[in-house]
């Protein structure tokens, strides 16, 4: 069973390939090597049967057909006559001399091999001779003047060593095939070991263990991207996991307080046999907590629908310098009432395109918490301009500030620093201004010195 299941996973896979394609090109190496051995030793042996036959011939033109009789015989003999043979034969196949053909009885002459050779054009022919377990090569080749030597050379030794070559190649094989196996699969398995890390690492968080994280062994390769890309995967995965359990808790408090108060309410006046001036106060209050919680409820949609980009956005042409006006007028008496004054340094004219409900509701909450956080006696000043592509709107105060600490969270959702802790509001407001940015197109950032004040600098694409 254990064997079944190794047989399924990618490291043998890999290894299976890795044999294979070893075993291909080794076979397409030894395969040109055995052709180009056999071309070899052919074309050795054909010369050397050449270079024969030109001796006969000279001696043929110089001493005639007894000496070449004679020197078939010599030759033959120290060579074995079952290795070689001579034969002299005119063009119609008529035998002058030979050599001991007592070996080669089966050798016939070929008629058509006769008809085409020529003086500068030999003829080849390998036989295989029944009851012999080697092949001949033979030699037709026209000498002196109207004569034609037949040649034949046993290709025992060159089969032999075939042979031989074939034997040690398929011991070979066999060989490096198990050392091929043993080696593909240390790299299958050292290959899918970053892989391995992956699947293990995924195990660890799926049983509660969010912090673990791939080793990045750092060789560059493409297991060290994915192990880089998984990391990153998985800080965003925790970072999401953290933001959504302090919201979590964010919304548990939030919600809690008021429904404590409803609740409280209630209780007492149900208990305390009240007045019906009691129980119309004590509906007024839960209406008001009831809109509070509904407030914090729609709020979190209209966030959460903004930044996944499926907010409803009516686009219009805006005159956003006029939006700026508008919202100056609505705080003005606010301001006024705490002693801080409100400045607008606008241009004329510039517009936008976008919501006009959601970049009010933007502005609103900018402008809302500006004149909050700042002190009687200080101002409050908002200005528009253009830039290359964009239209920049700034929201400056000179409030308390905000803190390093806070400055990288105030956008969060819930999240309130140390100065807005005492301060009436949910948390939400700067995290529904950024989504609502954002959903333009545009972006927001903000700047701030404890003491001094704060600015928030929006940038919106402005209209063609």
């Amino acid at each position: 069973m254990k064997l079944l299941r190794s047989r399924v996973t990618v490291a043998f896979r890999l290894t299976i390939w890795y044999v294979i394609a070893f075993a291909l090109s080794s076979f397409a190496a030894f395969l040109v090597l055995y052709v180009m051995m056999i071309s070899d030793i052919h074309r050795h042996t054909d010369k050397a049967l050449v270079d024969k036959a030109k001796e006969f011939s000279l001696l043929l033109n110089s001493q005639g057909v007894e000496a070449v009789r004679a020197e078939m015989v010599r030759e033959s003999s120290s060579t074995g006559t079952g290795k070689v043979f001579f034969r002299l034969l005119t063009f119609d196949g008529k035998e002058l001399a030979a050599s001991d053909f007592s070996a080669w009885k089966d050798i016939g002459i070929d008629r058509i091999a006769l008809k085409h050779t020529t003086a500068d054009k030999p003829v080849f022919e390998t036989l295989a001779i029944p009851g012999i377990g080697y092949k001949v090569r033979v030699l037709y080749a026209a000498v002196g003047s109207g004569e034609i030597l037949q040649i034949g050379h046993s290709m025992m030794y060159d089969e032999r060593i075939l042979e031989g070559f074939r034997e040690i190649f398929g011991t070979a094989m066999g060989i490096v095939m198990i050392l091929a196996s043993l080696v593909g699969w240390f790299m299958a398995k050292r290959a899918m070991s970053g892989v391995e890390e992956v699947t293990q690492t995924a195990i660890d968080i799926s049983n509660g263990l969010l912090d673990s994280r791939v080793p990045v062994k750092g060789h560059g390769d493409e297991i060290d991207r994915l192990a880089s890309t998984f990391n990153s995967m998985l800080e965003r995965i925790h970072a999401l996991v953290t933001g959504m359990r302090e919201i979590t808790d964010n919304i548990a408090h939030d919600l809690r307080n008021p429904i404590t108060r409803i609740r409280g309410v209630a209780e007492m006046t149900l208990t305390g046999g009240g007045t019906t001036n009691e129980y119309e106060a004590m509906a007024a209050s839960i209406i008001e907590e009831c809109d509070r919680l509904l407030g914090i409820i729609n709020t979190m949609l209209d966030i959460s629908e903004a930044e996944a980009g499926v907010s409803k956005l009516t686009m219009e042409d805006i005159d956003i310098t006029q939006l700026i006006k508008d919202a100056c007028e609505l705080f003005d008496p606010v301001a006024e009432d705490k002693g801080v004054g409100i400045t607008m340094e606008v241009a004329d004219c510039l517009r936008v395109i976008g919501d006009k409900q959601k970049l009010q509701r933007m502005l609103a909450n900018l402008l809302d918490n500006a004149i909050k956080y700042t002190t009687a006696g200080g101002s409050v000043t908002l200005s528009v301009s253009r830039g290359n592509a964009h239209v920049v709107i700034s929201v400056n105060d000179t409030g308390v500030g905000i803190s390093d600490r806070d400055l990288s969270r105030i956008f969060e959702r819930f999240y309130r620093g140390d100065q807005s802790r005492f301060q009436a509001g949910s948390g939400l407001g700067l995290s529904l201004s950024r989504a609502i940015v954002l959903a333009h197109g545009g972006d927001i950032t903000v700047t701030s010195l404890p003491g001094k004040g704060s600015t928030f600098t929006i940038t919106l694409p402005h209209s063609s």
